[in-house]
């Protein structure tokens, strides 16, 4: 960090602020969902934590809840291929003393801008520095100025394990970035960091996650350790790796780990990275998608392989949602009746979601379920329709017809040559 002392001045704090709230756009899982509240409706505090997701997410009922969300700093002794802000990069750089970000959570809560704090870090001096400076500043916010709200730790796998024990303290989430899905990628675009020393630390929030709900033999409850569970983050796009590949990975993640979610982050391509891969597919939109394969791998009773067997290259389907691609490529199991179908085909219905299937099975042994029934109770039905039979409603020969795809499809697009 001294080369740069001598060839910049030292910016002021909101130089600062736009450096590393830019610079922490690329770091994923700010998501206070299940988190334990902690209130201040007792005049004792500042700020509260719900279990509704923060940082430009929506809550339930509409509102748009947010967090500062930072790099403590940008400065970084690692020099990871895929990250802008890797030692070998060319970007503006700051770095925020813990005060400054205790003060800046506490103003910024005072003026009603945020309702908690998402922190990040590049690695300065070694991990074990970084992650104490991390959890002073949790730390002081908890004790010292008494918030109260969501606060969301990315942790550094290297650390010492009671500082990240530590961290959980004060934290209502930790997260570990497992970086890419393969080791090898990690290995060849990420040479500093090591998989199976992520996989450690992530099983160690894991058994503190457990050991923080087993009462003594006194009934005494432990501290609380991350109420809202850990999460990870994983680049896609930055290697070869399919996305077969990437929800296995995924899966292994969720079910080792205990994770609350995976988040997963497109790779753009950054200049002069010299080991990357060509980019070969939209980073949004396949981001995008494997966040709908996720969610159906969770919550739908769908496997990776059934998700990602739509083509031939385990890749998933850019132009369709991969329930529409599953759909389409099993017509043989359509259509289904709505008043007799058990809820594990209903769930792989296009346009049925858990809440509309849970409505269908409790509607169905009082009434007779008609199209505009299912309307109501928020199904989609014109991604519906083909695939379901209602008193008033056949699909007829819409299920089997050739130009089903090209329904639900983008129109495709010219091209502009400049």
């Amino acid at each position: 960090m001294e080369q740069y002392k001598n060839i910049m001045p030292a910016p002021s704090l909101d130089q600062k602020l736009a450096i590393l709230s830019d610079a922490a756009r690329y770091d994923a899982s700010c998501a206070s969902s299940a988190t334990t509240r902690r209130d201040s409706r007792d005049g004792k505090g500042l700020g509260s934590a719900g279990g509704s997701g923060i940082c430009h997410a929506y809550a339930p009922d509409g509102r748009c809840i947010s967090l500062l969300k930072i790099l403590m700093t940008n400065f970084c002794i690692y020099d990871c291929a895929y990250c802008i802000n890797r030692v070998s990069s060319n970007t503006p750089r700051a770095r925020f003393s813990v005060d400054e970000v205790v003060s800046l959570t506490i103003e910024f809560y005072r003026r009603n801008y945020i309702e908690g704090l998402f922190l990040s870090s590049g690695i300065i001096r070694s991990p074990d520095a970084t992650m104490a400076d991390m959890v002073r500043i949790a730390r002081r916010l908890r004790e010292e100025e008494n918030f109260r709200g969501y606060i969301h730790l990315k942790t550094i796998p290297d650390a010492a394990p009671e500082l990240i024990e530590q961290a959980g303290l004060y934290a209502d989430r930790l997260s570990i970035n497992v970086e890419l899905p393969q080791d090898q990628s990690v290995a060849r675009l990420a040479p500093e960091k090591n998989p199976a020393t992520i996989r450690k630390a992530m099983g160690e929030v894991k058994d503190l996650r457990a050991a923080a709900k087993d009462r003594s033999h006194r009934g005494k409850r432990p501290p609380r350790f991350a109420p809202a569970g850990q999460s990870t983050q994983m680049i896609v796009g930055a290697d070869e790796a399919t996305d077969a590949v990437i929800l296995r990975q995924s899966t292994r993640l969720y079910g080792n780990y205990g994770l609350k979610r995976v988040y997963y982050s497109a790779f753009s391509p950054i200049p002069d990275a010299s080991r990357m891969l060509p980019l070969v597919t939209p980073p949004l939109v396949r981001e995008h998608r494997l966040y709908q394969a996720d969610w159906l791998l969770r919550f739908y009773g769908f496997g990776v392989d059934e998700i990602t067997a739509a083509r031939p290259d385990g890749n998933l389907d850019l132009a369709i949602d991969p329930k529409l691609a599953w759909a389409l490529a099993h017509r043989g199991q359509f259509p289904v009746d709505v008043a007799r179908a058990p809820r594990e085909m209903l769930l792989r219905v296009p346009g049925f979601g858990t809440k509309s299937v849970d409505r269908i099975l409790t509607a169905r042994p009082h009434r007779t379920l008609r199209h505009d029934d299912l309307a109501r109770i928020g199904a989609n039905m014109k991604s519906a329709r083909p695939f379901i039979i209602l008193p008033d409603w056949r699909p007829g020969q819409l299920t089997d017809s050739a130009d089903l795809r090209a329904r639900f499809a983008p129109p495709p697009e010219q091209l502009s040559l400049f």
